[in-house]
Order: structure tokens, then sequence, then C-alpha cells
């Protein structure tokens, strides 16, 4: 395969991977779909994931994929971006994509061990899963722990497991467009304009 063609693959494989990764994101800002919780957090309650506020999604997952994503994919096209020099910038780019990606990766893997902030069942907030022996992800039946917000603990293992596969694929794509892209720098895009 050409690797221009190969570039413009991965490039428009990472921009729905970007805009998941931004939505997700911004959607567990509002568990149970309510602003309340966000609204309540700024007022210097605790109400929201730590890992919610890290922006993970947003800045590692969206912005620092999307950004070499539009990169990637013109390298791909004729013209400007579609030679040895593009292909040695689009590595550059890929490069950065990986670093995105893995931030996204981490800071969802962690949401996820960590769990959810709720009200627990003596009615103060907090992370009732922080510290336990067992993983509350292998055990449903205490996921009743939390009694606010509604089936928060569903809605970020959800939400967190979405962010965590996109930043997987996103760094799969990255990784594979610096290798694309040094087979770029060596062999050509294969385009007739070199």
């Amino acid at each position: 395969m050409c690797t221009g063609k190969c570039s413009t693959f991965i490039g428009i494989s990472l921009y729905p991977l970007a805009i998941l990764s931004i939505i997700c994101n911004i959607v567990l800002f509002f568990p149970d779909l309510k602003s309340t919780y966000a609204k309540l957090d700024a007022d210097g309650l605790y109400r929201l994931t730590d890992e919610v506020k890290y922006m993970g999604g947003v800045i590692g997952g969206g912005i620092l994929v999307l950004i070499p994503a539009i990169h990637i994919h013109s390298t791909g096209k004729k013209g400007c971006c579609a030679n040895r020099c593009g292909m040695f910038l689009s590595i550059l780019f890929a490069a950065i994509g990986v670093v995105g990606a893995l931030y996204s990766i981490a800071v969802a893997a962690v949401g996820l061990i960590n769990g959810p902030v709720c009200m627990t069942p003596n009615g103060s907030w907090g992370r009732p899963f922080i510290n336990i022996s067992e993983s509350y992800l292998s055990d449903s039946k205490i996921w009743d722990w939390c009694r606010d917000p509604k089936n928060v603990v569903e809605f970020n293992i959800g939400l967190f497991s979405a962010l965590l596969v996109a930043g997987c694929l996103e760094l799969l794509l990255c990784g594979f467009q610096v290798i694309n892209g040094l087979f770029g720098c060596i062999c050509g895009t294969c385009n007739n304009k070199e």
C-alpha cells in the first residue's frame, strides 16, 4: 500500500476517535445528565470525579490527536504536504498524537480503577470504591453503595471505557503513522509529483 494512501486512511480514522474522546469527556461532567453536580463542584463541593477534570478526553485524546490527524490526512493528498518533508513532519505530529493518546488512556484507566464520586449510604460524598480490596468493576452488587447520582457507576464505566478504547485505537493508529512516515521519508509518498 502506498504511504500517502495509508496516511489518508490513518488521518480519516483518527477524526471520529478524537471527536468521540471529546464528547465522552464533556458528558462525564454531567452525571445523571444533570448540570447540578458540575455547578456544585464549581462551588467547592466534591461532586465530580477528579479524572473528569483532568480532561484526558478533551486534551489528550481530543486536541492532541485531532491536530496531528489533520496533518497526517493532508500528507496523503497531492499538494504541499505529500512529499518526504511532509512525511517527516507527520512522524513528529504522530508522536504528539501518541503522547495525547497515552494521556487519555492513563486518565481513563485511573478513573475506572478509582470509581466515581457519589453519595454513599451514610449520606457523605466521596469515592466509596477507592480503598476496597476487590474491584468494584467485577462485583455489580456493591454498585448500590452509590445513592446519588442515579446509575453513576454505569455512567462512569461506560464513558471511561469508551475513552480507554478510543485512546488505545488512537495510540495504535499514531504508532502506525510513525512507521508509515518513516517509510514515506525513505521511499516517498507514491505520488507522481515528489
